[in-house]
């Protein structure tokens, strides 16, 4: 067995006096894909943090790529960490192979004074090619589709070769067709990156793509399952933890999650869609 990308041992976080997370544990190892999921509020956010090197938890540890944090410089751990994030703060046209060479630098902007090698540019040019955008390098990023961007930002994150990808709700604010391309991108990494371990926060379970291999479910800061996909998120652990009933089926490695009817449910004074469409009686 590998050695851990990934390890939060009984950690804690509170804020202002709020107890936000209560000891949780998640061993990621190289090649796993994690999901996230929980709804808002659960603390999904807070673990990414800590994952991301970003802050410190207040009890118990956390070794990201064999350094534990409080040991090590902060600001040089994340520079290995490929790191997605739709909310992007670019404020600069920068085309989109500009784009991704930021992701050598850890920067949003391109540095002053810095310019990168030609090996650097190709590269950059390569894994835009890799996630479908060979013909939008020189695309600004001012005029690119939401799912261009986050094609962009996963070949960013990529560009340093990182051992571990974080995912913060990457799909947010996309069409259905734009999800599903860049669903299919990520999935896509579990072949071309063999070795590259990911954690991904959502609280949709439509926005898993079919290379998911694990789970860590969360509740007010507290686990409600983790491990394999397949018994991690079912229709019982998914409706603990957000409160509902919720069906889950899974169908051809695709999640879906529909809120549970009861049988003795009233339904007459709901119309059929389809008649109203046809206009039939």
């Amino acid at each position: 067995m590998s050695h851990p990308v990934l390890e939060l041992r009984k950690v804690t976080f509170r804020r202002q006096g709020n107890q936000i997370l209560h000891g949780i544990d998640l061993t990621v190892r190289a090649g796993e894909h994690w999901a996230l999921l929980g709804p808002n509020g659960a603390g999904k956010s807070t673990i990414l943090g800590f994952c991301g090197a970003q802050s410190h938890p207040t009890s118990g540890t956390v070794d990201v790529l064999g350094r534990r944090l409080g040991r090590v410089d902060l600001q040089e751990l994340r520079r290995v960490i490929g790191h997605v994030n739709p909310r992007h703060a670019l404020r600069s046209p920068l085309t989109a192979v500009e784009v991704v060479l930021t992701g050598l630098t850890g920067t949003v902007e391109q540095p002053l004074r810095w310019a990168p090698s030609a090996e650097q540019q190709e590269l950059a040019r390569s894994l835009l090619a890799d996630v479908g955008l060979a013909g939008r390098v020189n695309a600004s990023w001012m005029t690119m589709s939401q799912g261009e961007r986050g094609r962009t930002l996963i070949a960013r994150a990529l560009v340093s070769r990182p051992r571990l990808l974080l995912l913060d709700e990457p799909t947010t604010g996309l069409d259905v067709a734009a999800r599903e391309q860049l669903l299919e991108t990520i999935g896509a990494l579990a072949r071309s990156e063999p070795g590259l371990a990911s954690v991904l926060v959502t609280h949709h379970l439509e926005e898993l793509p079919v290379s998911t291999s694990h789970a860590l479910v969360i509740s007010h800061g507290r686990t409600v399952a983790s491990g394999p996909v397949s018994g991690a998120v079912n229709t019982r652990t998914i409706s603990q933890a957000f409160e509902h009933p919720i069906r889950v089926e899974r169908e051809r490695g695709r999640w879906s999650a529909r809120s549970e009817w009861r049988e003795d449910r009233d339904t007459s004074g709901v119309p059929d869609v389809g008649d109203e469409e046809t206009g039939a009686a």
